[in-house]
């Protein structure tokens, strides 16, 4: 039976911190690397291919450091024998660009994932512009 504890969300919700401090591996090492996965970040149009995802993650990762303060709001997780998905807000506060101030940003977040031999994988993320505050 397929239920939302097989989904790999406590490495997904780590790599989510890692990202903030300057470390794209993590989300990395979380998704497909089939030709059809894309990525809708605030840094860039949306992306499709596994080469264009990469280079946006590293991307997204050297806007950032320092991240800390990590939390998520669960709003949907709906699984499938093949498919899944998760609806989040996830807030961090972290140094945005050459910023020395923690910045305080909440992203909508819809995460795709799909089995693939036996393992999730992301296969397309959507988050909208971030919403920051300073603290």
């Amino acid at each position: 039976m397929t239920d939302v504890h097989d989904l790999p969300m406590e490495e997904y919700r780590r790599a989510g911190l890692e990202i903030t401090r300057g470390n794209p591996e993590v989300y990395k090492s979380l998704w497909s690397r089939r030709e059809d996965v894309t990525l809708a970040n605030p840094f860039g149009p949306p992306v499709r291919g596994w080469e264009e995802v990469s280079a946006r993650l590293d991307l997204a990762a050297a806007k950032y450091r320092d991240g800390r303060d990590y939390e998520f709001e669960n709003i949907s997780t709906v699984v499938t024998p093949d498919l899944a998905y998760t609806v989040e807000i996830e807030r961090i506060r972290t140094r945005v660009g050459g910023s020395d101030e923690l910045t305080a940003i909440a992203i909508r977040a819809t995460t795709v994932f799909r089995r693939e031999e036996g393992t999730w994988t992301a296969t397309a993320i959507r988050s909208p512009r971030c919403a920051r505050r300073n603290r």
